[in-house]
């Protein structure tokens, strides 16, 4: 307690810590040991035995971390209850550390499709190939432009769309033309490639706020996955809600040829809708 309420402890009380604290958790398990060489383990109930099992293999990974004096381990576990949950280093201010599901999701005329769920970390650049030949399975032709943030913008992908006739998103490599008229059409093409990329930027943000993905009550990885996949659905659904209304309510100004006085009052409704 004396370590937990320090807000930056050194780093020699942080290992005593560590070390008195794998101690009493080898102690305990030795005891359990003993205890079911006699009697079993047969009186342990199905949840009890399994967080025997976790805090087990959570026990072996400190105590290698701590005798080869490392703070990275493969498959590390930060949950006993729910194991399959690691660490993801973003690097953002107030929370450099997230934890949950990693999701590579494309959002294609404002419908999302979710094309990879992960609860291990991994690099985002990876999965631009797989995401483009998704596209081409859904559509049977590829995309015309692919709009993503910076990180999938490497060298190996540029190329890969370079061959395939696909413009990625974002200034080419090297120097800027020397051209006034021609850096500037580079930059104005760059902001507005930046302003469509928003669009997948806020559906998860949406998704967020309005349909509590950002807080996952399920336990499981299973109801987890289901959980968000019906997320996206019924957000995919309320899109198609609204591309129908709007289609109504143009077939409606169509066929009773409104006049100008009489649209902000039905513009206002369909936006009340949305």
């Amino acid at each position: 307690m004396a370590v937990i309420k320090k807000r930056r402890a050194s780093k020699n009380k942080m290992r005593k810590a560590i070390r008195k604290q794998l101690g009493y958790i080898r102690r305990n398990l030795r005891h359990i040991e003993q205890l079911a060489a006699g009697v079993g383990l047969k009186s342990l109930s199905r949840k009890q035995y399994r967080n025997m099992l976790v805090i087990s293999e959570v026990f072996r990974q400190q105590a290698l971390m701590y005798e080869s004096k490392d703070h990275r381990i493969s498959g590390r576990i930060v949950s006993i209850s729910q194991p399959h949950i690691r660490p993801i280093v973003r690097g953002k201010a107030g929370t450099p550390v997230e934890f949950g599901m990693k999701i590579s999701s494309a959002n294609i005329d404002g419908y999302m499709f979710i094309d990879r769920c992960s609860w291990d970390p991994y690099n985002e650049s990876g999965d631009l190939v797989m995401q483009a030949e998704k596209y081409r399975h859904r559509y049977g032709v590829y995309p015309e432009s692919i709009h993503a943030d910076q990180i999938y913008r490497t060298r190996g992908n540029r190329n890969w769309c370079k061959e395939r006739g696909i413009r990625l998103s974002g200034p080419p490599l090297g120097r800027p033309p020397k051209d006034r008229g021609e850096n500037r059409e580079r930059k104005k093409l760059a902001r507005q490639d930046e302003l469509d990329r928003i669009a997948v930027e806020g559906t998860f943000g949406r998704a967020k706020r309005r349909y509590s993905m950002g807080r996952l009550m399920t336990k499981l990885a299973e109801t987890s996955e289901s959980q968000v996949a019906m997320i996206m659905l019924v957000m995919n659904m309320e899109k198609i809600r609204k591309d129908l209304f709007y289609v109504f309510i143009i077939a409606m100004l169509r066929s009773r040829k409104i006049t100008k006085s009489h649209f902000p009052v039905v513009l206002g409704y369909g936006n009340m809708a949305a």
